[in-house]
């Protein structure tokens, strides 16, 4: 009787961790966003609507004009080319967060990209990326209480984030990753 009491009783116990547990993993789970609840203003001035990717794999980056990482355009153009028509797709942020490396106005900045990099990919109105005034997409990213990931901060400009099919954050890449790095196209192939 004894014995069959404290079967019982760890059953009981078991059950009833195990339902804590459960309830803990359906809680974090129900906090984590996803990238589509964002809508910006494009560099033309239009919104954009993140829900409107839903499906497709996004890097996100910020980028600047005058930094030593602004070649890796002409590489995010080639990532963009090869990858597009396979539900992936490249937004680009300037930013001028980083010794005013991004000085120029959305018009000037959409002139260089297109000028002297060729950019097709969607390219967002300036914004912040780091600090008290970071955009909201940029909190998502940073912010593991939103992005259920991790915690970063962006270390520099062409810092990049990956995000998945489902809108959520999968990965962040450091800036002197170059946009055809293994580790990326690797990412982009896998589903």
């Amino acid at each position: 009787m004894k014995t069959l009491l404290t079967i019982f009783s760890l059953s009981f116990i078991f059950q009833f961790c195990n339902n804590q547990n459960m309830t803990k993993n359906i809680t974090d789970n129900s906090t984590k966003e996803t990238i589509y609840q964002f809508s910006v203003d494009d560099i033309n001035g239009n919104s954009f609507d993140f829900s409107s990717l839903k499906g497709k794999k996004i890097m996100i980056v910020n980028t600047a004009s005058k930094c030593g990482f602004t070649p890796q355009y002409t590489q995010l153009q080639k990532l963009y080319d090869a990858y597009k028509d396979k539900d992936f797709i490249i937004i680009g942020f300037p930013a001028n967060d980083f010794l005013w490396q991004e000085p120029g106005t959305n018009q000037e900045i959409a002139t260089f990209c297109q000028k002297n990099y060729g950019v097709t990919f969607p390219m967002m109105a300036k914004i912040t990326v780091k600090g008290r005034k970071r955009n909201p997409v940029y909190v998502f990213l940073t912010e593991k209480s939103k992005n259920g990931l991790e915690d970063s901060k962006v270390k520099w400009n062409f810092q990049k984030y990956l995000i998945d099919r489902n809108g959520y954050l999968s990965k962040v890449i450091i800036p002197k990753t170059i946009p055809m790095d293994k580790e990326i196209t690797d990412w982009i192939e896998k589903d």
